[in-house]
């Protein structure tokens, strides 16, 4: 298997062909998704004994299997939270994987490292925490979230030891993603959550959560987790007044920015995350706005030495890693995965090959696409916004349209290969969604879009 030969050549030379096609196209097939039994009929048993050969393995994924996935940088791919990665971060997962390289520890990853980490600091710079505030890149925000998690829970109870053994309790919102409350889980944590009368979480609304709670639940309470661009509609918390409540209960403020934390760069949204500056810890997914391969997230912390109190493994055969000779950052230390690549290197060159302004305008244009649709949609009379626009998602209604009209209309397009574009529920409504992230999407796409929905 691990034998250089003209196969593997031939092998190799096919699979840059298809990459180097794949690359340059702006408008892949829309693929869509087959039941098992007909990807069976299609393909038939793939792992045999005697192997079916490169050549005919590559030849259904490329003609059969492919096709049945849908290419997220599609330009009318306007669903969930898309994702565009560059060419060059593209180009550059390659490099990464072909040369296997691990990402844990200085001594064996440190020019990775290295390069994730000159990432990572423009990353840091975005958010605005004080200097010593660093992270380091997850597979994705649902990892980030429970790194982050994790550390503040061994906080809490490193401090008073009256805490060891107890459940700990976090509050959050109803606009908060669904991995804050699977990662509780996880760790074995109570969830509270705020049902907030105006859309975005505030200091206010979090101070009267917690003096709700009973005194032995507020005794459990180890974390704040605010959201900086809600999945559903964008939407931002009031950051800077559920940082003054933190501050003064003294407990640990998170920000899930997994969506919305590529808008931290773009300058006419900025301010709308103010107080982030004061969070503890920040989620960051660059493979949704900062253009990554999937996948790619990140976690801040504000203090990294709590982080790693929480995290760094001890064993007999990582010693070795903690030696004068070895020394350097340990990705692995600052949180949950131990075996990791660099993922962080895709970014690293893109941002080296296309600089920072360029990342700036592609996330300004998400913003600008989000606002043209809207005013769009204004124009139809048959179309409605829902509310305004919020970072780059926008929520709107087809008049008197059913559930079953909005669900038909999404299989409808997916079928004819032409979007896919989903909806959602808003307040108990079926509202249609779209989500900007590609710039490549146009205003004609937009406008062929509203069109199948007259």
């Amino acid at each position: 298997m691990h034998t250089i030969d003209m196969d593997l050549v031939e092998m190799t030379l096919d699979v840059m062909k298809y990459t180097i096609d794949r690359i340059s196209n702006i408008t892949p097939n829309m693929g869509a998704p087959k039941k098992e039994e007909e990807l069976f009929r299609l393909v038939g048993k793939t792992i045999t004994p005697e192997g079916i050969g490169g050549e005919n393995a590559f030849k259904l994924f490329r003609d059969v299997l492919v096709k049945a996935t849908v290419p997220i940088d599609h330009p009318r791919h306007l669903a969930f939270v898309p994702a565009a990665p560059t060419r060059a971060a593209i180009m550059f997962d390659l490099v990464t994987s072909a040369s296997s390289i691990h990402g844990a520890y200085w001594m064996e990853g440190a020019g990775g490292i290295f390069c994730e980490n000159q990432a990572m600091k423009w990353l840091v710079s975005l958010t605005g925490l004080p200097d010593g505030a660093f992270g380091v890149f997850t597979s994705g925000g649902t990892a980030a979230n429970l790194s982050a998690m994790v550390a503040a829970r061994e906080e809490w109870r490193a401090r008073n030891s009256d805490n060891v053994g107890v459940k700990a309790l976090m509050l959050t919102s109803h606009g908060a993603h669904s991995s804050i409350q699977a990662m509780a889980k996880v760790i074995d944590a109570d969830v509270v959550m705020i049902d907030i009368e105006e859309e975005k979480l505030t200091g206010r609304e979090l101070q009267n959560a917690i003096d709700e709670l009973e005194e032995k639940d507020r005794k459990r309470l180890f974390s704040v987790v605010a959201t900086g661009g809600t999945t559903n509609a964008g939407i931002i918390d009031e950051l800077d007044t559920i940082a003054d409540v933190c501050e003064k209960e003294d407990v640990w403020f998170h920000v899930d920015c997994a969506y919305g934390g590529g808008a931290l760069a773009a300058t006419s949204v900025r301010h709308l995350f103010n107080g982030i500056e004061r969070a503890d810890s920040i989620t960051i997914d660059p493979h949704k706005w900062l253009f990554s391969p999937y996948d790619c997230g990140a976690v801040i912390y504000r203090n990294l030495d709590l982080a790693k109190k929480a995290h760094a493994q001890e064993g007999s055969y990582l010693e070795i890693f903690q030696d004068e000779g070895a020394q350097g950052f340990n990705p692995a230390d600052y949180q949950i995965q131990l075996t990791r690549r660099v993922r962080g290197m895709p970014l690293w060159f893109s941002l080296a090959m296309h600089g920072t302004d360029k990342y700036r305008q592609a996330i300004e244009r998400g913003i600008e696409l989000a606002q043209i649709a809207a005013k769009k949609i204004e124009k139809r009379k048959n179309l409605e916004m829902v509310r305004p626009t919020s970072l780059s998602v926008v929520l709107f209604r087809r008049k008197n349209w059913s559930p079953e009209e909005y669900k038909e209309w999404t299989y409808s397009n997916h079928r004819n290969g032409f979007a896919l574009v989903t909806p959602t529920k808003w307040k108990k409504e079926t509202v249609a969604r779209f989500c900007f992230i590609n710039p490549d999407t146009t205003e004609e796409d937009i406008d062929q879009i509203l069109d199948t929905m007259e």
